[in-house]
């Protein structure tokens, strides 16, 4: 691992020579082993031609002198480690959803029991009736710590006059908590609702009863991603909306063309994954056909499966649907159905997955999710826009759930495991769906929402939503450097 005080001597070392590095070369640099200021150093020696920019080649020429005829073939081992698919069981009505929330709550709790503070975790109901007693009045009954712990799903997030309160959920009954200080307003602001979350309550000046101290979200811890072996790269795309009047086809096929080019990057791209929504599809939204060219999901999944078998068959393919997509929308979704595929099935590079599914990609573990639930994330936590979606996937991360909101706009099927439990720590989360490019990362984890391939619709202009299509998310493997490579012009 590459430490901040070495970037900051090369980067400075090679502004002091008139040099400037291209982000492309940069993110090669970070991942050589040894002296990044010697490497810098090497190259400014060796350097042959009079550009003042030190660019990919540079730094090829210093690990690999080898000609680009005589490099090695990028590494590609992948493995599917988590597909909805063939787990689907869904339930019905009550029992159904008792069974979600049931799996819900004792995936997270599982979770959460590798906090320290979960040994200190009470039942609700024992909390409730030591308030009704009025044991909780002294310090004394609160323990050592001078508080109590509780932890459940979040039903309910209320504004009162003293602050935010929370209601919470667990085997033996509910609890109302208040918020009242100015740090855990803002960590119960920043809670997804209906997701699992650990309260340490203690009795504060002038709230009555029990008040919130401090908010634990299950969260993903800090930690260093894995890495590819050998420099190879992949490529995150999404929402193709394939049928409809806004599908960006030229820049489709422009994008298309790049992958069979002899590009440097392009050489080492591995693997390609596509996030949802290859189609418009029919009937999502009112007046949907004023804005299609084709009418019918079959021809749309037809074309779509044309364009994408033009991907080389060298990269392996992973894709997911969307909520634009054939068969089921409710969360979780299966692989889109045989029968209306389109042909996508015989794509002989391309493997179909559900949605959310993982795959492993040289080691390195991506969790694609369409990201529908980001509309809910978007919707219920202050602060939060459509234009930095990474900020609402973060969200997700924290309460560890990928679709935690139900009853609003994401359809959420009763299924008897929670398949959008955040059990594996991912290295990269993919998503799409509000049609903006943005990166980010937390913790250790990437975090990328890959944008469009739709040019702005009459609904996105009255939403004041500004896409960012065309554009395709580059990552480097072996680095974990991403970069965006646009293809508008």
């Amino acid at each position: 691992m590459v430490l901040q005080s070495e970037i900051k001597s090369a980067l400075s070392y090679a502004t002091s020579k008139g040099y400037q590095i291209h982000p492309d070369a940069f993110a090669m640099l970070k991942g050589l082993q040894g002296d990044l200021l010697k490497a810098v150093q090497d190259i400014i020696r060796q350097k042959k031609s009079g550009s003042p920019v030190i660019v990919v080649d540079d730094v090829k020429g210093l690990i690999a002198p080898e000609s680009a005829a005589e490099a090695p073939p990028a590494e590609q081992k992948s493995e599917v480690l988590m597909d909805s698919s063939p787990a689907v069981n869904t339930g019905e009505g009550v029992d159904g959803y008792a069974l979600l929330f049931k799996s819900r709550y004792e995936k997270t709790m599982r979770i959460l029991a590798q906090r320290p503070d979960s040994r200190r975790i009470a039942k609700i109901s024992t909390v409730k009736q030591n308030g009704r007693s009025g044991s909780v009045k002294g310090e004394r009954s609160l323990g050592n710590a001078g508080t109590q712990v509780i932890a459940g799903l979040l039903m309910s997030r209320r504004q009162r006059k003293n602050g935010i309160e929370l209601e919470i959920d667990d085997y033996t009954g509910r609890m109302q908590v208040i918020a009242a200080t100015e740090d855990a307003r803002k960590a119960a602001s920043a809670l997804a609702l209906d997701q699992v979350v650990m309260l340490e309550l203690e009795n504060a000046k002038g709230v009555p009863g029990l008040s919130i101290k401090s908010v634990f979200s299950p969260d993903i811890p800090d930690h260093l991603p894995s890495r590819s072996k050998s420099e190879a790269y992949a490529v995150l795309i999404s929402d193709m909306h394939v049928g409809s009047k806004y599908f960006m086809e030229q820049e489709f096929l422009r994008f298309l063309d790049w992958l069979s080019s002899d590009d440097d990057v392009v050489r080492k791209i591995s693997f390609l994954c596509i996030g949802g929504d290859v189609i418009d599809g029919i009937g999502i939204f009112p007046n949907q056909d004023k804005e299609l060219l084709m009418m019918d999901a079959a021809s749309q999944m037809g074309h779509a499966t044309k364009l994408l078998s033009k991907i080389p068959k060298r990269i392996k393919t992973f894709i997911i649907p969307g909520n634009h997509d054939p068969g089921r929308r409710a969360l979780p979704q299966p692989g889109f159905p045989q029968a209306t595929s389109g042909g996508l099935y015989g794509l002989e590079n391309c493997e179909v997955l559900g949605n959310p599914a993982m795959v492993s990609l040289n080691g390195v573990k991506v969790l694609m999710f369409h990201g529908q639930s980001l509309d809910d994330v978007i919707a219920t936590t202050p602060g939060l826009s459509y234009q930095r979606p990474a900020e609402a996937m973060k969200v997700l991360l924290k309460a560890r759930h990928l679709s935690p909101t139900y009853g609003e706009r994401t359809p959420i099927a009763p299924e008897a495991e929670d398949m959008m439990v955040m059990t594996e720590i991912p290295d990269i989360l993919h998503s799409g769906h509000v049609h903006v490019t943005d990166v980010d990362s937390y913790r250790g984890t990437l975090v990328v929402n890959s944008g469009a391939w739709q040019a702005q619709t009459k609904f996105q202009q009255t939403m004041g939503i500004t896409p960012s299509p065309g554009i395709a998310i580059v990552v480097n493997l072996a680095t974990m450097q991403p970069f965006k490579k646009d293809f508008n012009q």
